[in-house]
């Protein structure tokens, strides 16, 4: 009897050990955002509660999502898988349906087997929910970041002696809202209350036509200029609601504590950003800030990608094998999906990640062996089917349009979008930033870039004879990512 009971509480010494309160993690995503602040050199947008971030602990220079569709990269990021193995091909809700397979196994029921209280507030966007499935949802304004810190601070506040990990996602800064009928331009509000009103709480940032950068991949127009004016006050006002989720982080003693992450979804909502593989709609800010982490204000120019987001959590959690890529044992169950999912729905039993950890090269700049990515996507709506795989490192990057004889489809919101409307109504030959409207429109079914001499994507390489063997080169490290991620898109190679 003295046995078992020494036993027993040996076993909660080391449980109270292993799930302490000093382990708590916040992962910040936005909706739709590149990297725009200061910390990455744009030094028109006011964001200085991310700049004050990265200064305190590591930005991330070369951080990708690995597909540009809001409820496909968003289940990576919850998975460490890619979009094509998990399932969610395309947008989850309306008419879309898209959903991830019931065997799934992701990161807030990872964590939650682990002992964390797991949270979520704000834009969910995935399914099935039992799949992706929170302990506690806390309900929220998603265009307000302000209010959904304040939304949290009870939770923030508690004292259970576990953890928490919240998942706090914003609408911010994607289009919607309506347009601003003062301006003559009618761009889009991208959420921001119309008549230069303010959402309660946020001290509203307004922006002029030459309050904005333009960057190369889009028309440096006065209607281009009117939606990214919007865009940043849209992202303004999420960078308020960082600094306030800190304050309440540091008011209740727990901001040394937690493992903070920002980062978006995927890069901008506009044509050659949100929905193409091509640099704007794959990179996005990417900042960490590691409570134990004795260096600050690293700059990491290490390539990571949303693959890597459950993994590393789960490595600052302790419960990530490194050796093997996947949870630590105990972690995984496929026995409630095999009560829950008929066959069809079940999905592969898939234990390890695509991605791996960057906890242990958070302090470094340089790090070895974090030199390329890869992408996978295949839907955004439903009428947009567009399968793409992409590899890139440092020096050159390949695009595989699988559908390449289709034309690109456009996401509702972009092809309404006045910025494009007004280069698409003067022709084909119009220039859309360093393209064309038709380089958009109609596309080779390989684009292979020199992406360190032409870093804006704008001199296809695949045709030129001078890059054959370089190009073959890039086709079988393709191949080779497309194997080790069991990608059902490598057939086409066989056939074509």
């Amino acid at each position: 009897m003295k046995f078992l009971l020494f036993a027993s509480s040996f076993y909660l010494f080391i449980h109270s050990l292993c799930f302490s309160t000093n382990k708590n993690i916040i992962l910040f995503i936005t909706d739709d955002q590149s990297p725009d602040a200061g910390c990455y050199g744009n030094k028109k947008i006011k964001m200085p509660n991310l700049d004050a971030l990265a200064a305190d602990g590591t930005l991330f220079t070369n951080a990708f999502a690995t597909t540009a569709s809001c409820s496909a990269s968003r289940s990576v990021v919850l998975t460490g898988l890619h979009n094509h193995l998990n399932g969610q091909y395309g947008h989850q809700h309306n008419y879309h349906k898209f959903s991830s397979f019931h065997n799934t196994q992701s990161l807030p029921v990872l964590l939650s087997r682990h002992g964390y209280r797991t949270f979520r507030i704000g834009k969910y966007h995935v399914a099935p929910e039992y799949v992706y499935k929170f302990d506690y949802k806390i309900q929220g304004n998603q265009r307000n970041a302000v209010q959904m810190a304040r939304e949290c601070a009870k939770l923030i506040n508690n004292k259970s002696n576990k953890p928490f990990f919240l998942y706090f996602a914003t609408s911010d800064p994607h289009r919607g809202g309506g347009i601003d009928r003062n301006s003559k331009y009618r761009p889009d509000l991208f959420g921001n209350k119309p008549n230069k009103q303010s959402h309660n709480g946020v001290s509203e940032v307004h922006y002029g036509l030459d309050d904005v950068e333009v960057p190369p991949f889009l028309p440096d127009t006065p209607t281009c200029r009117a939606e990214l004016a919007q865009y940043y006050q849209s992202c303004t006002r999420i960078d308020q609601g960082l600094g306030e989720l800190i304050k309440i982080l540091k008011d209740a003693g727990k901001y040394n504590d937690t493992l903070l992450i920002f980062t978006s979804d995927h890069g901008i909502a506009m044509p050659g950003g949100k929905t193409t593989v091509y640099d704007p709609g794959l990179r996005v800010p990417f900042v960490v800030r590691n409570p134990y982490s004795a260096k600050k204000g690293v700059v990491n120019n290490a390539m990571i990608s949303h693959v890597d987001i459950t993994p590393s959590i789960l490595d600052f959690a302790g419960a990530y094998n490194k050796e093997e890529k996947l949870p630590k044992d105990g972690l995984i169950n496929f026995d409630e999906a095999e009560k829950r999912a008929n066959n069809e729905n079940k999905g592969p039993k898939i234990k390890s990640f695509h991605g791996r950890s960057w906890i242990p090269i958070l302090e470094k700049n340089n790090p070895e062996g974090w030199d390329n990515i890869g992408a996978s996507h295949t839907f955004h709506e439903i009428q947009m089917y567009y399968p793409m795989r992409v590899i890139r490192d440092r020096n050159y990057k390949l695009i595989w349009n699988i559908a390449y004889p289709l034309p690109f489809p456009f996401a509702s919101d972009l092809w309404i979008a006045p910025s494009w409307q007004a280069q698409f109504k003067q022709g084909l030959d119009a220039k859309y930033g360093q393209k064309t409207v038709k380089n958009y429109i109609q596309r080779e079914e390989f684009e292979f870039f020199d992406i360190k001499n032409d870093p804006n994507e704008t001199s296809n390489l695949s045709s030129n004879p001078k890059y054959g063997d370089l190009l073959n080169e890039y086709k079988k490290k393709l191949k080779a990512m497309q194997k080790s991620t069991n990608d059902p898109w490598i057939v086409k190679w066989s056939y074509e």
